[in-house]
């Protein structure tokens, strides 16, 4: 749930990337980085924390070249310290800085190839890391007198060989360029788009079209899966299918909770998804309860107000702003630690009583994940007067952890695993809880586009595309409990 952005521009770029990792921000608000380069030396910075305080004046005069790369960040399993913070870079062969959005399954292979067969050492837990050496070792077993790019490409090959996992990459070949790829499944999105200049034609990459948008970039297309997409510092746009033929399955979750909503992924619209989400919802509350009695539906900011404006429509029933949102604090989702979690809530949102008082409210929200949030906001509803508090879920349950880079927490930890709805509901203390139907939401999201016939789901059905192994989700299940994250807090 990483933000990424790459540029090839006419001119300084690193206004252009800090714009870019503003609107980007929501995808990770831990820690946050900037790499340019003049061709021949690469400029770092980075940091913990939000993009507007990691960089400050001075740091963004530093960052000189009309070619860069950035990131933000929110922490994953063995990818929570300021070290860890991307761009990461390494000096052989040439000079290669990576920023990565996503996360490996086999990590524990390829850190044992990187020492045994490749004489590489990985210095942290962070995966990134290890995407980086196998891409430089991968370029460096290349033809050196002749960095090319075919033999970039050929580089490609061997990562997509080799890593096991949903990954979108930019990277920096220092004298060469930029080189943008996605996982052979494209699991995590990636987008391509140009702008001219009175200089001639500018290339950025990024996670989202929206970051585009913000800098004046037309959207051109996605970056295939699998494939690499190469923009040489004079501009030039070179491209290849370096993986051999996968099943296309993007990350549904993207669509339900991570993309904003003026986004567009796989030639589907974030916003006109969830308007669909919102209307197969309705269509399921008014088959089970034709007589609902809702006098209001209510979204949880800022996710659901789309969904939820389509579903109160449907409905025939007025959507109301019952909760007032304070924009300072981060989204519970990735908050450390349940207490944190707990407190965040009520110091993020705040009740209207006139909307919930002696009113049956349907409150809306895109997923239930802990179910932390959903339990602590049903009791505001109560307290705030409401006569009956029902709760929708846009998404399915969320029964299973995601390792695709989205750090969801331990399959223990999450409020569905294990339960049925009607226990979910209980625990959350609902008068009622719906779920959107799995199949619904998939035909939600493909209806924007014929060629998408599956999706990454694995949140909810528990079906990995890449395959792992058993090992691999026991490991996960420690490595991402509250208990596990709050012991690599501890100092010493």
């Amino acid at each position: 749930m990483c933000g990424i952005i790459g540029i090839v521009g006419k001119s300084e770029v690193a206004s252009a990337l800090y714009d870019a990792l503003t609107v980007l921000q929501h995808r990770g608000q831990d820690a946050a980085g900037i790499a340019t380069t003049d061709g021949s030396r690469l400029r770092l910075h980075k940091g913990g924390g939000l993009v507007r305080d990691v960089f400050q004046r001075e740091q963004m005069l530093g960052l000189r070249g009309r070619i860069g790369i950035g990131h933000c960040r929110y922490p994953t399993a063995g990818s929570e310290g300021a070290g860890e913070a991307q761009p990461l870079y390494v000096n052989s062969p040439y000079g290669i800085a990576l920023a990565h959005n996503g996360n490996l399954v086999n990590t524990d292979t390829l850190r044992r190839e990187m020492f045994e067969d490749d004489r590489r050492h990985i210095n942290t837990d962070s995966d990134s890391e290890i995407l980086l050496n196998v891409l430089a070792h991968e370029i460096q077993i290349q033809d050196r007198l002749a960095l090319t790019a075919d033999n970039l490409f050929k580089a490609v090959a061997g990562v997509h060989r080799r890593c096991i996992g949903g990954y979108a990459v930019v990277a920096v070949v220092l004298g060469y360029g930029i080189l943008a790829f996605r996982d052979p499944h494209g699991i995590r999105p990636l987008v391509l788009g140009e702008r001219d200049t009175a200089e001639g034609k500018e290339y950025a990459v990024a996670s989202e079209s929206v970051a585009l948008d913000i800098l004046g970039f037309r959207l051109l297309r996605d970056v295939a899966p699998g494939e690499a997409v190469l923009i040489t510092l004079d501009g030039q746009v070179y491209a290849r299918q370096c993986a051999e033929p996968a099943r296309h399955a993007p990350c549904i979750f993207e669509y339900v909770y991570l993309a904003r909503p003026d986004s567009m992924i796989e030639d589907v619209s974030v916003y006109k998804a969830r308007l669909r989400m919102g209307e197969k919802l309705a269509a399921k509350i008014l088959r089970l309860r034709p007589d609902h009695g809702i006098d209001a539906v209510i979204p949880i900011p800022d996710t659901s107000r789309t969904a939820a404006s389509s579903l109160a429509q449907a409905l025939g029933v007025p959507m109301r702003e019952g909760f007032v949102k304070n924009r300072y604090i981060g989204r519970t989702f990735i908050m450390p630690g349940q207490s944190e979690r707990v407190k965040s809530v009520r110091r993020k949102l705040n009740a209207i009583g006139l909307e919930f008082r002696k009113k049956n409210v349907l409150l809306v929200d895109d997923s239930i994940v802990r179910g932390t949030t959903s339990k602590q906001i049903i009791q505001m509803a109560r307290e705030a007067g409401a006569k009956s508090v029902y709760f929708a879920s846009a998404a399915p349950p969320v029964r299973h952890p995601n390792i695709y880079g989205i750090d969801m927490p331990a399959a223990a930890e999450l409020v569905a695993h294990g339960h049925s709805e009607a226990e979910i509901e209980k625990l959350l203390g609902a008068d009622w809880l719906v779920y959107q139907d799995l199949d619904d939401l998939v035909a939600a999201v493909a209806e924007g586009n014929d060629n998408l016939v599956e999706f990454d789901t694995s949140c909810f059905s528990g079906e990995y595309v890449t395959g792992v192994e058993a090992t691999y989700l026991d490991q996960l299940e420690f490595a991402r409990s509250d208990e596990a994250k709050s012991r690599r807090r501890q100092p010493g």
